[in-house]
């Protein structure tokens, strides 16, 4: 092929373009499908070619979508977030945003989703990004309406936050912005809780547990010297009227694993001293029997509220 200038747009696009684009670029149908069966391109769907062989990556894959989908379309939900640096919190589909009614067609796109939304798409834009990309604080948010689980939808607002990718006032101004928005009024209490300290839903879930139970709040993430002399941080730290501390440690699906835990009984026994006590809850303990916690962190001698 004589004509190159179809390498431009697609260094741009990840190696992607649509046929439309390369009608615009003058470049014939024959000379497409030519490339297409003797195998120097791919086809990975109807409107869309690939410059390359072999698998695709999954950066080209949320290209594919937004080129397959056309229009305003946009990488949104996890997906965004993960191009904007959120880690652990990994799906294996590729989100695509269209506009509600927008036809994509019956194939099938393994690893893409395709979501309708009425939201103005060109409004949730992040313009700094070359691949159409929803900014990050309208993707985690819609991705958090939409799940059936009130603890996965506040962990990941809070994931964002903990990982300096945004901040509570902005998530805060995008529910606004997006409402009607499910669970709005939860997001909004979780966030006031996540800017007042709490940064995951551990913490908000043993800060909601002091205000329904009672409680003193705890001083977060306390700096100690262990027995060994090695700095450690202690989640949840209270003063007794006799100067002694309890400290609550609370266990996430990880400690089960068996490192971890040996590190944690370690980690426990070298920052016990006589005038600290430790005790530890697991996550779902906190979310399903937070009276059951609270009544012991009484008995040990936790403070009540001021």
């Amino acid at each position: 092929m004589r004509d190159e200038r179809w390498r431009g747009l697609a260094a741009q696009q990840a190696g992607l373009v649509t046929r439309a684009q390369l009608r615009e670029l003058g470049i014939e149908r024959w000379t497409v499908n030519h490339r297409i069966a003797t195998e120097r391109w791919a086809e990975p769907s109807s409107t869309v070619v690939a410059t390359t062989t072999g698998a695709l990556t999954r950066r080209q894959l949320m290209w594919l979508g937004v080129l397959h989908a056309g229009g305003e379309s946009l990488v949104g939900d996890l997906s965004a977030a993960e191009v904007h640096g959120l880690r652990n919190w990994h799906r294996d589909d590729v989100v695509v945003w269209t506009r509600r009614g927008l036809d994509v067609g019956d194939e099938p796109l393994p690893g893409i989703r395709f979501v309708e939304t009425r939201r103005p798409l060109h409004l949730m834009r992040n313009r700094q990004s070359v691949l159409p990309l929803a900014r990050l604080e309208p993707a985690v948010l819609r991705f958090a309406a939409y799940q059936r689980s009130t603890r996965t939808a506040e962990g990941v607002l809070a994931a964002v936050v903990q990982q300096q990718l945004t901040n509570p006032a902005a998530l805060l101004d995008w529910v606004d912005l997006m409402q009607p928005l499910r669970w709005s009024k939860r997001f909004k209490r979780a966030l006031g809780e996540i800017a007042g300290g709490a940064q995951s839903t551990a913490e908000i879930d043993v800060r909601r547990m002091c205000r329904s139970f009672g409680l003193a709040m705890p001083v977060r993430q306390t700096k100690r010297r262990d027995a060994s002399g090695r700095w450690r941080y202690t989640d949840n730290d209270w003063k007794r009227p006799d100067g002694r501390t309890v400290v609550l440690e609370v266990d996430g699906a990880f400690h089960m694993d068996v490192d971890h835990w040996e590190d944690d009984l370690a980690r426990q026994r070298a920052l016990t001293t006589p005038d600290r006590m430790i005790v530890r809850c697991t996550a779902r303990e906190l979310r399903d029997e937070p009276w059951a916690v609270a009544r012991d962190l009484k008995a040990l001698g936790v403070p009540a509220a001021a």
